[in-house]
Protein backbone atom coordinates (compact mmCIF):
# COMPACT_ATOMS: atom_id res chain seq x y z
CA UNK A 1 0.00 0.00 0.00
CA UNK A 2 1.41 3.48 -0.79
CA UNK A 3 2.18 6.55 0.99
CA UNK A 4 -1.42 8.31 -0.13
CA UNK A 5 -3.52 5.21 0.24
CA UNK A 6 -2.34 4.71 3.78
CA UNK A 7 -3.07 8.55 4.77
CA UNK A 8 -6.81 8.25 3.24
CA UNK A 9 -5.96 10.81 0.43
CA UNK A 10 -6.86 8.96 -2.42
CA UNK A 11 -9.29 11.19 -4.99
CA UNK A 12 -12.21 9.24 -6.23
CA UNK A 13 -13.15 8.72 -9.61
CA UNK A 14 -16.45 9.69 -9.36
CA UNK A 15 -17.14 12.85 -7.16
CA UNK A 16 -19.77 14.19 -5.44
CA UNK A 17 -20.39 17.83 -7.34
CA UNK A 18 -20.13 20.19 -4.56
CA UNK A 19 -16.28 18.11 -3.99
CA UNK A 20 -15.82 18.95 -7.67
CA UNK A 21 -17.15 22.03 -8.03
CA UNK A 22 -14.68 23.16 -4.81
CA UNK A 23 -11.85 21.85 -6.48
CA UNK A 24 -12.80 23.62 -9.89
CA UNK A 25 -12.87 26.94 -8.17
CA UNK A 26 -9.23 26.14 -5.72
CA UNK A 27 -7.45 25.38 -9.47
CA UNK A 28 -9.16 28.78 -10.59
CA UNK A 29 -8.24 30.37 -7.82
CA UNK A 30 -4.63 29.02 -7.88
CA UNK A 31 -3.13 31.08 -11.09
CA UNK A 32 -0.79 33.63 -10.71
CA UNK A 33 -1.14 37.54 -11.30
CA UNK A 34 -1.26 38.46 -14.87
CA UNK A 35 2.04 39.71 -16.77
CA UNK A 36 0.24 42.88 -17.66
CA UNK A 37 -0.83 43.57 -13.99
CA UNK A 38 2.79 43.27 -12.86
CA UNK A 39 4.54 45.20 -16.25
CA UNK A 40 1.52 47.82 -15.33
CA UNK A 41 2.27 48.31 -11.41
CA UNK A 42 5.81 48.21 -12.05
CA UNK A 43 6.68 45.01 -10.86
CA UNK A 44 5.59 45.63 -7.44
CA UNK A 45 2.85 43.06 -7.87
CA UNK A 46 4.44 39.52 -9.01
CA UNK A 47 2.74 37.12 -6.65
CA UNK A 48 -0.92 36.43 -5.48
CA UNK A 49 -1.10 36.17 -1.67
CA UNK A 50 -3.78 33.20 -2.05
CA UNK A 51 -1.17 30.96 -4.08
CA UNK A 52 -1.19 27.57 -2.71
CA UNK A 53 0.98 24.52 -3.92
CA UNK A 54 -0.44 21.50 -3.93
CA UNK A 55 1.85 19.27 -1.83
CA UNK A 56 2.37 22.32 1.02
CA UNK A 57 -0.79 23.29 2.19
CA UNK A 58 -4.04 20.99 1.06
CA UNK A 59 -7.89 21.94 0.53
CA UNK A 60 -10.69 20.90 3.40
CA UNK A 61 -11.79 17.12 2.46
Amino acid sequence: MNEVAARGEEMARNKPLGKKLRLAKALKSNSSVPTWAVMKTGGKVRRTPAQRHWRQTKLKP
